[in-house]
This record gives structure tokens, C-alpha cells and sequence, in this order.
């Protein structure tokens, strides 16, 4: 069970640009948006710049008002966890239902524009990460699963196929390779995070697999998915959208990353090693998909 927390706003409260920025989780929006282009980039075919920078800015959008949604519905737990304490609706900045408005219709404007200054695939598509985003992790998984960020991993790996079929208009092997990459990595950059945050996790009741199977357990699912992620990295050279020189930096930085996992079971109590795994795997997955691009065929 959460706790009640009291929200700090006030009729007179007017939010800026700036807190409905925040809203929409700029950080995490950054990787979406990085992501989405690079599956732009791989695929066949070409976009006309200005269709491109429509889809781009649609996913922008539509990341961000799924953002905005989730700050709504979570707002008690953000009021108990440290690191989402200076979020604009626990601030007092933004008022709950503005927020669950704003989510509501930059959420609708960003799928219509995609369908129709882009094509239908991407729109679906789009359409799909945001509600898989709000209804299948923020307002039931998360909560109720030890498995949370694994199910909810969903919607944060689609936006390379998402911008893989604004220009092709449809899915492929290849485009799949890309979701499959941050699919896997989800797991292990999240169990990061809640190891050296398992405080806060256990305060607001969220089951997240430090608190329901312990430390161990956590590290060596964190260990596994690891090395499982380091062979899907290899994938896309084998689907011939890189070349050898992207399958050296997979294998490289990969390695790293398994390090980074392996002395996980030397951490102490603090899980400060925990916590460089965790900024590292942010470094990992920009370095991936950069290279993707860098060094495609």
C-alpha cells in the first residue's frame, strides 16, 4: 500500500512551458526520440526530410504524453520516491488534471499527425507504445508484477520499428532486431536502478525484484539477461544493416558491460557498483545505437 501524500498546488498555481516540459520526461524522451531516428536511418528507402522531422516530432510527442499520463496516475508513489519528488505535479507546479490533459491530447494529436502526414504502420505503431505504455505497465503491471520492467520493456523498445516504418511502412526482421536490442537491455539497466534504489521501491509498495527476491536473485537475473543482450547486440550485422566494424563495438562495449554485471556480486551494501552499471548502460545503449548508425551498410 502507498501512502498519501499532500500535493503542494493552489488554485492560483499557473504552470509554465517548462513544467509541462518536465511532464513529459525529457531523459527518457531523449533516448526514445535517439532511438526512433536510428531506425529511421537503417531503413530502406527514403523519407522526404520534412516527413521525417514530422515523424520524429510525433514521437516526441507521443513519448511524452504517455510521460505526462504516467506522472498522473503515479503521483503517490512520486510523492514517497526521493527521485521523483521534484516532479512538476509533486512540486505543485502542475496540477493533476491538467497533466492527465495534456497527456490525453498531445497523446491523440501526435497518432492523427502520424497518420496522416506519415502512414498508417507508424501511426498504429505509435498508437500501441503509448497505450501499452499507460494501461499494460503504468496502471496495472507495475504494481502487481515482479516482472514490471520485462512486461512494461514493451513500449520503451518500440520506437526503432516506429521510425524503421515511417519510412518503409512496415515492420521486418530487421526492424524487430532493433526492439529486441533495448528489449533485453531494459531488464538490466531497470534492476540497476532499483538496487541502489530499493528504498524508495519498497516505501510506495512497487514488487520490484530486489525487494520480492532479494539482491542475489536481482543479480543474477541482471547477469543473465547481460550476456543475452550481448548476442542480440550481433544481430543486426548478421540481418546486414551493419557492417564489422559495428560488430567490434557491440562485442567491445558489451564486454564492458558484462564486467560492469560480474562485480554486481561484489557490491556492498550501498549497491554503489550497482549505480555505475546503471549510468554506464545509458552510455551502452547511446554507444550501440550511434554506432548503428555510424557504421551502417
Amino acid at each position: 500500500m502507498t501512502k498519501s501524500h499532500p500535493l503542494n498546488y493552489t488554485s492560483e498555481s499557473v504552470a509554465s512551458s517548462k513544467d509541462y516540459f518536465a511532464l513529459m520526461k525529457p531523459r527518457v524522451m531523449s533516448l526514445v526520440v535517439f532511438t526512433a531516428f536510428t531506425g529511421m536511418i537503417l531503413a530502406p528507402g527514403n523519407i522526404h526530410p520534412l516527413i521525417a522531422f514530422v515523424a520524429i516530432l510525433c514521437i516526441t510527442i507521443g513519448a511524452g504524453s504517455a510521460a505526462a499520463i504516467n506522472m498522473w496516475y503515479d503521483r503517490d508513489i512520486d510523492a514517497i520516491m526521493k527521485r521523483t519528488q521534484k516532479r512538476p505535479i509533486i512540486t505543485g507546479a502542475v496540477k493533476p488534471e491538467e497533466a492527465l490533459s495534456f497527456g490525453i491530447i498531445t497523446g491523440v494529436l501526435s497518432i492523427i499527425m502520424m497518420a496522416l502526414c506519415v502512414n498508417i504502420i507508424s501511426s498504429a505503431l505509435l498508437s500501441f507504445t503509448i497505450l501499452y505504455y499507460i494501461y499494460i505497465y503504468t496502471m496495472w503491471i507495475k504494481r502487481s508484477s515482479v516482472q514490471n520492467v520485462v512486461i512494461g520493456g514493451v513500449s520503451g523498445a518500440l520506437p526503432p520499428m516506429i521510425g524503421w516504418a515511417a519510412v518503409t511502412g512496415d515492420v521486418s526482421w530487421q526492424s524487430f532486431s532493433l526492439f529486441a536490442i533495448i528489449f533485453i537491455w531494459t531488464p538490466p539497466h531497470s534492476w540497476a536502478l532499483a538496487l541502489f534504489r530499493s528504498d524508495d521501491y519498497k516505501k510506495c509498495g512497487v514488487p520490484m525484484m530486489p525487494i520480492i527476491k532479494g539482491a542475489l536473485y536481482t543479480k543474477k537475473q541482471i547477469m543473465f539477461y547481460s550476456v543475452l543482450m550481448f548476442f542480440v547486440s550481433l544481430v543486426p550485422y548478421f540481418l546486414n544493416i551493419s557492417s564489422k566494424l559495428y560488430i567490434i563495438t557491440a562485442v567491445v562495449f558489451g564486454l564492458v558491460f558484462l564486467g560492469y554485471a560480474a562485480i554486481l556480486f561484489k557490491d556492498n551494501e550501498q549497491n554503489q557498483l550497482a549505480k555505475k552499471l546503471f549510468w554506464y548502460s545509458i552510455l551502452y545503449l547511446f554507444i550501440i545505437f550511434f554506432s548503428l548508425i555510424a557504421f551502417k551498410l
